[in-house]
């Protein structure tokens, strides 16, 4: 063999060490279709269903710490702390979508502690008490919707009644609001005025419900962002002088991170949602347990495309923390798997 062989061979032939990981190995549909197995499958199928796989291994672990006895202080304005309080963060679209009914079944079993969203998240999810959504396509020509009083949402229709409904039942209550700090003193935050929402809206498909009848805090620093802010901005018009105070809501999500015995956080895309959560956990030197499903990227800088080992350097997830899970996906595609193989495993005790 010439010397330029040897060294071709050298350079293909490199010598293996040993390393120790799992085979790979995907689900065998010759062995029958059992949906729980398939899934369980995902953790040694490779790429992103792995990684599903290590999600439901770190949610399974939030909900075991949960169980555990709580050993600290509680403290009467917030709602009684667990062995880990679990802080799930949705943006808008995810009510707009079918993952609404997911994330109504975690708040109406009691299995999530916190919520923090988005003003559109709030407002769909009180329109879809007046009259559903529906699916439509993304091709549909934006013009021609316009004309029609149609509004599109990726492939998804929304009725411009149905904001008109809406603003028809804020109305009144703003007033109350109005009348109550005016007469009583009250000072409003949006997550009191969003439990005010819930009790009003009396409707058992309402995530907004059920936060209010178990006394789930909803915090949404972005109140003003969408169709509830309209109707504050109406409102002014006709009866000036409702204050929002941000401070209490602030405050509140901090403290609950702080008197945490352990925290978990659930995050379904980012934004405003995302860097929330995290920075009240900030508070206590960072989450214990943490599970992103977002596509966004890390290239751009931004804070919805920041890694987890990135909220690690700011203290947002504990160095010492078993490793976080990012799921690059659109989040309808997996978060009510993650549901089926974690959460609800704990209400249905079954496969």
């Amino acid at each position: 063999m010439s010397t330029l062989e040897k060294e071709a061979a050298s350079a293909v032939f490199v010598k293996s060490e040993s390393y120790d990981g799992p085979p790979v190995r995907g689900y065998d549909f010759s062995e029958g279709i059992n949906y729980s197995k398939l899934l369980d499958s995902y953790s040694t199928t490779g790429f992103q269903a792995t990684s599903f796989g290590a999600a439901v291994e770190m949610v399974n672990d939030m909900l075991d710490a949960r169980e555990e006895a709580f050993r600290g202080e509680q403290y009467p304005d917030l709602r009684p702390c667990r062995g880990c309080t679990i802080y799930l963060g949705f943006t808008s679209n995810m009510v707009s979508c079918g993952l609404r009914e997911s994330i109504r079944f975690l708040v109406q079993e009691n299995l999530v502690d916190v919520l923090v969203t988005t003003c559109g998240a709030i407002e769909e999810d009180l329109m879809k008490c007046f009259a559903p959504h529906q699916i439509g396509d993304y091709e549909l020509k934006g013009s021609v919707l316009r004309a029609k009083g149609l509004n599109r949402i990726g492939n998804l229709i929304v009725p411009n009644q149905t904001y008109i409904t809406l603003e028809s039942f804020i109305q009144p209550i703003l007033s109350e609001m109005l009348a109550a700090q005016k007469e009583k003193g009250t000072i409003w935050s949006p997550s009191k005025m969003i439990s005010l929402l819930g009790e009003r809206i009396n409707h058992p498909d309402s995530i907004l419900y059920w936060a209010w009848k178990n006394k789930i805090p909803v915090f949404c620093p972005a109140i003003t962002d969408g169709a509830i802010g309209d109707a504050m901005y109406f409102h002014t018009y006709k009866e000036p002088g409702l204050i929002m105070d941000l401070v209490q809501d602030i405050r509140l999500i901090n403290r609950s991170a702080t008197a945490a015995q352990k925290t978990g956080m659930v995050i379904l895309g980012g934004g405003v949602i995302k860097h929330h959560i995290a920075n009240a956990n900030l508070m206590r030197n960072g989450a214990d347990y943490t599970v992103y499903i977002n596509t966004a990227q890390a290239f751009e800088g931004s804070d919805s495309g920041a890694t987890p080992d990135e909220a690690v350097s700011w203290g947002k997830i504990r160095s010492t923390a078993k490793t976080p899970v990012k799921i690059y996906a659109e989040a309808t595609l997996v978060f009510p798997l993650l549901v089926a193989k974690t959460f609800a495993k704990r209400v249905f005790k079954e496969d």
